[in-house]
């Protein structure tokens, strides 16, 4: 596994599936042009530039570049970093026919053709020595954001005064909490919304 400080963008949930068997980073999906309207993934586009940048890997196809150049655009210029996989003309496993352009896309892409793209892209990661304390399912359950009274309406709060999507799952949301924040910030957000959930 390769490991990505930045926050990996793609287009599609097959892109997504396929990163995730390469690399051990924060993967969003922008499902397409829907991102051209989706103000709340937008929102959490910026705000994972703004913690560790974001690198865009999209199709080869136009497609793929006018995501590219809308995403480049919602973000600073210095938090962007382009990946850029190779034209190669063909169609996807899953598929009866190529794409418009007969471009195979992130999720056909060979992993050797991957990681090249990766690797010029200069993506880099930090070590650190010192194992670092994260967030877990048991911490939620802990805390009361989940397989409890009200733990539903705790979390939605919670990712609320985060400014997070309120439609995460689970996992989502504690890959993000980890990708966004210490332990030690999540527990004192959680400690500033138990004020609102006891006072509610």
């Amino acid at each position: 596994m390769i490991k990505i400080k930045q926050a990996v963008i793609v287009e599609g949930k097959y892109d997504k599936i396929r990163l995730e068997s390469l690399i051990d980073a924060t993967i969003i999906q922008t499902d397409g042009f829907a991102i051209f309207k989706d103000k709340e993934k937008q929102r959490l586009i910026r705000r994972l530039a703004e913690k560790n940048g974001i690198l865009i890997l999209t199709d080869s196809d136009s497609a793929g570049f006018k995501i590219r150049s809308f995403l480049g655009g919602c973000v600073p210029k210095d938090k962007v970093i382009h990946a850029y996989i190779p034209d190669v003309l063909g169609k996807e496993k899953r598929k009866d026919a190529p794409s418009k352009e007969g471009k195979i896309g992130v999720e056909g892409m060979r992993t050797q053709a991957l990681v090249d793209a990766l690797s010029k892209a200069g993506v880099f990661y930090e070590k650190t020595l010192e194992p670092v304390r994260k967030v877990t399912v048991t911490d939620l359950f802990e805390d009361g954001l989940s397989g409890g009274d009200n733990s539903q309406a705790k979390k939605k709060s919670l990712l609320k005064y985060l400014g997070l999507p309120e439609r995460l799952s689970t996992s989502s949301f504690l890959q993000l909490i980890n990708t966004f924040m210490t332990y030690d910030e999540y527990k004192s957000a959680v400690e500033f919304c138990r004020k609102e959930w006891e006072n509610g």
